[in-house]
């Protein structure tokens, strides 16, 4: 069968349809999207009006996005400068470590190997409020939640958690320990406590789903228009990236086969690879810093998921 000339439009008008019904419709999360995917390799800043515009095809009205950067502003993610009558939002340098974070875990192939091991935290007595703060960056970093105050991973890389504790505040108040599981079934059922995988493993199997079509759809034609591909990457990464930091990453030897995790992220490098290049054409026409053009990507985009090179 002969390949059509080029993709239809329709493929992202169904994903960005359903990126509209959504209620409420999250601006701030998408142009975290934006900024993690598109702009942070960019040079990591771009014009407010920028955003504006990138932002418009996924439903965001020039209100919801003032109103969106602004809160990111106010939270510490981004910070702004103004020439004139135009500004410039770029990652603040919390936002800088937490997106590296972030993009680490979204673009990088699991480990393939495992000792063994496991990292268990112990919270100690302290008030309740800073008990969920370090239970939600516990939680964001991978670990399970065995109990109120244990918490556990297969072997968290522990050189950079230490490093992390110095750095992150009340996370520096944890006792961390390495340790081996003494019975063969322990780490089953260690995984039981601390992770709904049922629950994720759905959610990846919807996520396969409805990307599955737009990968046969781009399987079957040559030529990319440059702002379908922006807009099926950039909504391919946001579903993904909601996933996937929900996702803690253990190892294979603890998952079920086939897990549907590994499929959703070979879909995603697939179609990654297929529409980035026409998608930066798109971002290079309609985005700008306050002193000009977008910067060139930085060469380390292209070995997200592995490689997306040619």
């Amino acid at each position: 069968m002969a390949k059509n000339s080029s993709i239809p439009a329709s493929i992202s008008a169904d994903l960005v349809a359903a990126f509209r019904r959504q209620r409420p419709l999250r601006g701030g999360s998408l142009i975290v999207t934006l900024f993690g995917d598109a702009i942070m390799p960019r040079g990591g800043a771009v014009t407010l009006g920028s955003l504006i515009e990138l932002a418009a095809p996924f439903g965001l009205n020039e209100r919801l996005v003032r109103t969106a950067t602004a809160r990111l502003a106010h939270n510490g993610w981004l910070e702004g400068r103004r020439t004139g009558k135009l500004s410039e939002y770029h990652l603040s340098k919390h936002g800088r470590e937490r997106f590296a974070e972030a993009t680490k875990r979204i673009y990088s192939e699991p480990d393939k190997e495992w000792s063994g091991r496991w990292t268990l935290i112990v919270v100690p007595p302290m008030r309740a409020a800073e008990r969920r703060t370090i239970r939600e960056e516990l939680i964001w970093r991978g670990f399970g939640e065995i109990s109120a105050t244990v918490f556990a991973h297969p072997e968290f890389d522990s050189r950079a958690l230490r490093s992390q504790r110095r750095s992150a505040g009340m996370l520096s108040k944890v006792i961390a320990f390495e340790a081996t599981l003494a019975e063969d079934d322990a780490p089953q059922r260690l995984v039981q406590l601390g992770w709904d995988l049922e629950d994720l493993g759905l959610r990846y199997q919807r996520f396969v789903k409805r990307f599955g079509r737009v990968r046969t759809e781009l399987e079957r034609h040559r030529e990319a228009e440059p702002r379908e591909c922006f807009l099926v990457r950039t909504l391919l990464i946001h579903e993904y990236r909601r996933l996937h930091l929900r996702d803690p990453l253990l190892p294979a030897q603890l998952l079920q086969v086939n897990w549907p995790g590994a499929q959703a992220a070979a879909m995603c490098r697939d179609i990654y690879a297929k529409v980035f290049a026409p998608s930066e054409i798109h971002l290079s026409r309609l985005a700008a810093t306050l002193t000009g053009p977008l910067p060139a990507a930085d060469p380390s985009v292209m070995l997200r998921f592995g490689g997306i090179g040619p």
